[in-house]
């Protein structure tokens, strides 16, 4: 990956660039890397989902499917 970018500006953006590196002392470079971090911070890769409380109960036999002895008389009036 490339480790400079080069980018189009417009004049407002210009002037937000220029404002804020006299503003705070920093190079234009630093301004955008650390308006990366917190754009990253913002909307970067969430926390995977998960289903909640899977796995978390025990509410029984596991081998309802499979064993036999729990199914006897199952479906009978």
């Amino acid at each position: 990956m490339k480790t400079s970018v080069q980018a189009r500006l417009d004049p407002e953006l210009q002037a937000v660039l220029e404002r804020l590196t006299k503003q705070l002392g920093w190079s234009p470079s630093r301004v955008l890397r650390e308006g990366l971090r917190l754009m990253d911070r913002q909307y970067g890769a969430s926390p995977k989902k998960k289903i909640i409380g899977l796995g978390e109960f025990d509410a029984g036999p596991s081998d309802l499917a499979t064993n036999k002895k729990h199914l006897e008389g199952y479906g009978r009036w």
